[in-house]
């Protein structure tokens, strides 16, 4: 049986999800009584909250005799590490292209990546039953876009053709009257080439990622190169230092459908599930030959984004996590590395803190959620932007930003990123929305999200995705306005907050459990201000005509992690347990702050 191996790459949200649902659903991979739920990809609980796809996920259909392996990847920037390793154990990608959005920051990384593996991408324009679709100016606009990237003769001609991927349709021209994805099938069947099968040579390939299962322990997962190998043989590992081990594969799976089903026989140019190596990890290569040589080492870009995790030292530490000393965030942290290839850990000296870098807010984040969920306390640090020296130049990660407004508010958005020095770019205005390319350094993203959405009234579409580091572009303010800080150790009451309402924006609700030091809001004015939430009315026996006052309070926008990620300065930590995520400042006491030097 011939094998095609093809990853679908693009933006966030251009529909890699729903047409994999479509191609399993058309390809046979459930039963006809089966019923199957939307976005059947994303299983985890975070991917089905958010939205968005996290992690690269295998399926695999079989097609006029032909198997298909297809791997969803994710289409946020932040998860850039999840695509850069799968491309390499893929002979083509299907390109998804919003058939009105257009090419976005994502796409282009993703291109670019594919471009330089020498993939011949299909492209594929999906909404185009969208009012505003413009299929046609789409298909000019990618071309732009591979030759921006400097795509060869060949890659310039690519295939392509137009979906309507919750549909499940998909056409070759725009007129044609299709009612499936026969002619997407069609066509990765003329253009994807078939799978390397080379079985005359001994076994060999490179774990792209991991999975887990309760009996089996730590399962490779990857791309056959070479060869073949059989259930019980004996296999080494080598690792990129040219340190090489033994181990014994104890049981081999192939991907059905989105079920894993045991074989016998790993084949070259399959897609499969290694079983009987505990300590393998992403990158190493498994070969049948000790002398064999190593497979080269699966590049990623480097992260751009760091914060320092840390044991929860609150007064409400230990009250509502299983997991909060350092010794379990340690080995949490380890075991996440296995698999995040994206993710950076190192202790900090004459401390039991970690500094974790990453590719962005989002995906730091993501892990930080994944934590307080499995029962960790811990409490972070703003986020740093990574730095790099180059000579005597300071050099910072700069990203492209792409934002869609109604054309009123572009003004207020172009003002509000040329003071984080940001550089407009292009912008184009069409029946009164306006779409704007930014240049921004990833420091003047860092708390720009919730500006955006109070400016935008949430009616902003914001996207970015990291380009280059080029030269440090100078001081970006920070945040304008202080925090409203608990003075006492008590629970809030309605009245005090309703009294405080004037003071600023509040966090917090009545009868919140509150410690000294702990941020309750944010000030109306520049510097931070301590106060007392927690005084009720003075209560009398005498009841006067119109001195009693209807306490209304403003309802509040919950602290999400990603908001309190945004919100905090440098004095200000995040405090992240099971049931709460708490805003507080680094030195709790006022005397603390002003002996060393914070402010108020």
């Amino acid at each position: 049986m011939e094998i095609r191996n093809i990853a679908i790459i693009a933006h966030v949200d251009h529909g890699k999800t729903t047409l994999v649902d479509a191609l399993l659903q058309q390809g046979g991979a459930f039963n006809s009584h089966e019923e199957v739920e939307t976005c059947v990809m994303d299983s985890y609980d975070q991917e089905k909250e958010r939205g968005i796809t996290i992690y690269a996920k295998n399926c695999a259909v079989t097609y006029k005799g032909t198997k298909i392996n297809i791997v969803d990847t994710p289409g946020h920037a932040d998860f850039g590490s999840e695509v850069e390793r799968i491309l390499r154990t893929v002979d083509s990608v299907l390109l998804l292209v919003d058939a009105f959005e257009g090419p976005m920051p994502q796409t282009k990384f993703v291109l670019k990546k594919s471009l330089a593996l020498g993939i011949m991408p299909i492209v594929v324009i999906n909404k185009i039953d969208k009012p505003s679709a413009r299929p046609d100016e789409v298909v000019d606009m990618v071309f732009d876009l591979f030759a921006d990237l400097g795509a060869s003769n060949e890659q310039l001609d690519f295939p392509y053709i137009y979906t309507i991927a919750r549909q499940g349709i998909a056409k070759r021209t725009l007129d044609e009257d299709s009612k499936d994805l026969t002619p997407l099938f069609d066509m990765i069947i003329e253009k994807v080439k078939p799978a390397n099968r080379n079985f005359d040579v001994p076994f060999r390939m490179q774990p792209s990622n991991l999975a887990y299962d309760n009996f089996l322990g730590r399962l490779a997962v990857g791309r056959v190169y070479e060869g073949v190998l059989n259930t019980g043989s004996q296999v080494f590992v080598k690792h990129a230092d040219g340190s090489t081990r033994s181990g014994k594969i104890s049981k081999i799976f192939s991907f059905q459908g989105l079920k894993r089903v045991e074989v016998q026989k790993a084949e070259a140019g399959d897609i499969v599930v290694l079983a009987g190596i505990p300590d393998v990890y992403v990158g190493e290569t498994l070969c049948a030959d000790q002398n064999a040589e190593a497979m080269p080492a699966i590049t990623i870009d480097p992260p751009t984004l760091s914060m320092n995790f840390m044991v929860n030292d609150s007064p409400f530490a230990g009250k509502e996590g299983k997991f909060v000393t350092t010794r379990h965030i340690k080995a949490r942290l380890e075991k996440e590395m296995e698999t995040n290839v994206g993710l950076h850990i190192e202790e900090i000296p004459n401390s039991d803190a970690y500094k974790v870098s990453g590719r962005g807010e989002l995906h730091l984040s993501v892990l930080l959620e994944a934590m307080r969920r499995e029962g960790f306390e811990v409490q972070v640090s703003r986020p740093q932007v990574i730095m790099k020296e180059e000579g005597n130049q300071k050099l910072e990660p700069v990203e492209q930003v792409v934002i869609d407004v109604p054309e009123e508010f572009s003004g207020k958005i172009i003002e509000l990123l040329s003071k984080r020095r940001g550089e407009l770019v292009e912008l184009k205005s069409e029946n009164n929305q306006s779409r704007m390319e930014f240049k921004v350094p990833t420091r003047g993203l860092l708390g720009f999200r919730n500006d955006f959405i109070i400016e935008t009234k949430g009616e902003g579409i914001l996207s970015h995705s990291f380009v280059a580091y080029e030269p440090y572009k100078g001081d970006i303010p920070g945040r304008t306005r202080g925090s409203l800080i608990s003075g006492e150790n008590d629970s809030s009451m309605a009245y005090s907050l309703w009294k405080l309402e004037e003071r600023g924006r509040l966090f917090i609700v009545p009868q919140t459990a509150m410690y000294e030091g702990m941020i309750i809001g944010e000030c109306s004015k520049e510097n931070d201000l301590v106060v007392n939430a927690a005084k009720n009315k003075k209560l009398t026996n005498v009841r006067a005509s119109g001195t009693d006052e209807a306490i209304r309070l403003t309802p509040i926008t919950p602290i999400t992690l990603e908001r309190a990620l945004e919100y905090i300065d440098d004095d200000e930590l995040v405090e992240i347990t099971p049931t709460s995520i708490r805003l507080r400042k680094k030195y709790l006491t006022e005397l603390d702050r002003k002996r060393f030097g914070k402010k108020n």
